[in-house]
């Protein structure tokens, strides 16, 4: 009989070779670049060639690294399942009972019999190179044992020595996805979530490299945790030189207890791998996600959202006066947000009164509607129904439905409280609110807002910890309102940036990057917001002139350039602008339009300029036949005039004509005569635009430009 213990997975450039010989669960020999076809016989030779000595001082055996470490065989890091039942079958040793390779997955099955438990683990690689793996446990024990208490599931891939940086993101509100970088040294670099949502402060996706990596150059391996609850993700190195990165929710305590025949599964945790920096392990998340039969498919619309425009103040002749002069600009969706339902003039109130207000709206949402409409816009709502204001109906009537310890309320954030999905009533209760406010207006469009952490939420009269079963209960929801209006798009926006991860982006269309949109904050969180999600899932809408969150004053070519470069949008009172700010805006939508087949399907790509004042991105078709780029002046240079500017992502042995494209294409300034191949554009090689690369225009800070590469 054939020996298969050694399984081989290959897909867009990436290989990774799985060891199941003997009864410990399965380690991986190699994740990272394509090895090429492999017979048994030599994937058993690498997996030999891989085996390190005994180290000194330690256990008298050699220590695997099993996808789910066990203290149990010597590993002396961070296990892979902890827990107890009352107190013993603290460490576990599961022995597989048999394992099978179908399409790609493996399966492996495995159990601890001492501890009566049942594991199975899920591993695949996908066809955008991505692993992703996850694992189950049942508690194989009969109804007179202890419930088994579990405390967490940590999965982990290696990486090898070489890997010697690490790059997580961190944040705030209005400042979301600020990366961060250090050495990656021996100990434990534990990055935790416990705000109940995966949080502005995000790790996003952690990422070990080597020295100096950047967005084209340099290996990286990245892992990221598809979960929008609480979670952990870690980088860790030992002195028995292994590195790994690892993550899974993080559970609460008391909060997963598995009674006989119950399971647990843990959220996808995905490893991305980058032979050539960055980019190539961004692309790999955006192929994914792009491949999935949910991903929206048609041209992504123009939209108005209304809330810097009007905040409360709803009041139906402004707002059709304000569509009116939206569908005049070109925009194709709008959308009402917060101020629409029962009592709400403010935040201090109304949030789970989810009727429309008929004091404001005596004859409901339908005049509106049918205005909008006869625009030709679609009407989509603004809604956060995870979230109840103590001072409403709902919270009078079902104070039992709000997330607490049982004796005592939270500190309230945002004037407001969560309503606890676990519970059938409330639950009942949402989705029929929504389902009905949804079928009443025909709305296409849902902005879906969460707007506090979870803190102390458990599960009313009972206490117990229950943001675990929160998260469950969102994703059941978003599913079953989906089901029932499959041509429904959702947005998920969290204070901005704040719910952004590939577990609630399997259910939802977009994100909402940040309630920030100042362009230049803009820039740096849609630039690393962007090593996840691609373009046209990343809401980015242009503001007034003077950012309401920091005050800065952009020009209308910095905010439209800015926008251009993801799911284009408008926040923005344009009743108030100039003739010439709506003909000018007009111009980008109408470019907006042109382009979005390209932004929304193209390889994004950053270029690693020299000079951290300018920065360089852009995308690039498939086919590489046509690419767009933003040069982006962020601040004043050091030196000027700036340097060679190189074009990433095109074809080396193509020629492409180069040239500004309009109507970013203006230089302020003595620069307009000073820059030689501007005016006309020039003809290069694809290899000589990314090696060597074209003058950049001399611009002021804040400033934006494009660039247009065409072949010929």
């Amino acid at each position: 009989m054939r020996d298969e213990s050694f399984v081989h997975l290959r897909a867009a450039g990436t290989s990774l070779v799985l060891d199941r010989s003997g009864s410990g669960l399965p380690r991986v020999v190699h994740w990272g670049e394509d090895l090429g076809e492999l017979p048994q016989d030599a994937l058993a030779a690498l997996a030999l060639a891989s085996v390190p000595q005994i180290a000194w001082n330690n256990v008298d055996v050699v220590v695997p690294l099993a996808v789910l470490p066990e203290h149990s065989a010597g590993w002396l890091g961070t296990p892979g399942l902890t827990g107890h039942r009352a107190g013993a079958d603290f460490s576990t040793a599961f022995a597989v009972t048999s394992s099978r390779v179908e399409g790609g997955v493996v399966t492996v099955f495995a159990e601890d019999v001492t501890a009566e438990l049942e594991l199975r683990l899920e591993i695949e690689l996908t066809a955008s190179g991505l692993v992703r793996q996850r694992a189950t446990v049942t508690s194989g024990a009969g109804p007179e044992a202890a419930p088994f208490s579990l405390s967490g599931v940590l999965l982990t891939l290696p990486v090898p020595e070489r890997a010697t940086e690490l790059l997580d993101m961190t944040g705030r509100h209005l400042r979301e996805r600020t990366p961060q970088r250090h050495e990656f040294t021996i100990g434990t670099h534990l990055r935790e979530n416990r705000k109940g949502r995966t949080g502005t402060d995000a790790a996003t996706v952690h990422v070990a490299g080597e020295r100096g990596f950047g967005f084209r150059s340099g290996e990286v391996w990245g892992l990221h945790v598809a979960w929008s609850g609480n979670h952990r993700s870690l980088a860790e190195r030992t002195h028995t030189a292994v590195a790994l990165l690892g993550g899974g929710e993080l559970l609460l305590a008391g909060e997963v207890a598995l009674g006989a025949g119950e399971s647990y599964t843990t959220p996808w945790i995905y490893g991305s791998y980058g032979r050539h920096g960055l980019d190539e392990l961004a692309a790999r998340f955006h192929d994914h996600l792009r491949a999935r039969a949910t991903h929206p498919r048609g041209p992504r619309p123009v939209t108005l959202n209304v809330w810097e425009a009007v905040y409360f103040d709803h009041d139906l002749d402004r707002l059709t006066r304000l569509a009116d002069v939206a569908a005049e600009t070109g925009a194709e969706r709008f959308v009402l947000d917060d101020g629409w339902f029962r009592g709400r003039r403010d935040d201090h109130a109304g949030l789970g009164d989810w009727y429309v207000d008929e004091d404001v709206w005596p004859d409901g949402l339908h005049p509106l509607a049918r205005h909008v409409r006869g625009l030709g816009l679609e009407f989509g709502l603004w809604v956060e129904p995870e979230m109840v204001n103590q001072n409403s109906d709902l919270a009078r009537s079902h104070p039992e439905w709000i997330l607490s310890t049982g004796d005592r309320m939270p500190p309230e954030a945002r004037h407001q409280q969560v309503l606890d999905l676990g519970n059938a009533d409330a639950y009942a209760y949402i989705l029929e609110r929504l389902d009905a406010i949804v079928s009443e207006y025909a709305l296409t469009y849902l902005k879906w807002d969460h707007n506090r952490d979870l803190v102390e939420a458990g599960h009313g009269p009972t206490g117990r910890a229950g943001v675990h079963g929160q998260t469950a209960a969102v994703y059941r929801l978003l599913d079953e309102l989906r089901s029932r209006h499959p041509g429904l798009e959702i947005e998920s926006c969290s204070s901005g940036g704040g719910r952004v991860d590939l577990g609630i982006l399997e259910r939802t269309d977009r994100v909402w990057g940040s309630d920030c949109i100042d362009a230049l904050e803009r820039q740096r969180i849609q630039r690393w917001t962007g090593l996840l999600v691609p373009p046209e899932m990343i809401g980015t809408h242009v503001g007034a002139p003077r950012a309401h969150t920091t005050g800065r004053t952009h020009s209308l070519q910095f905010r439209a350039g800015t926008a251009l470069f993801g799911h284009f949008g408008m926040e923005w009172d344009l009743t108030k602008a100039t003739a010439e700010e709506r003909a000018a805006l007009a111009e980008w939508i109408a470019r907006y339009k042109d382009l979005r087949g390209l932004l929304h399907s193209g390889a994004v790509v950053r270029g690693d300029h020299p000079d951290p004042a300018l920065w360089v991105h852009g995308v690039v078709a498939r086919d590489r036949s046509r690419a767009v780029y933003a040069l982006v002046q962020v601040e004043t240079s050091v030196t000027a005039p700036p340097g060679l500017v190189r074009l990433p992502g095109l074809d080396p042995d193509a020629h492409y004509r180069i040239a500004p494209l309009a109507p970013g294409d203006g230089i302020e300034g003595s620069a307009a005569t000073a820059l030689a191949w501007w005016a006309g554009g020039t003809t290069l090689p694809g290899r000589v635009l990314e090696s060597v690369g074209v003058r950049a225009p001399v611009q002021y800070p804040e400033r934006l430009v494009l660039v247009e590469a065409v072949r010929v």
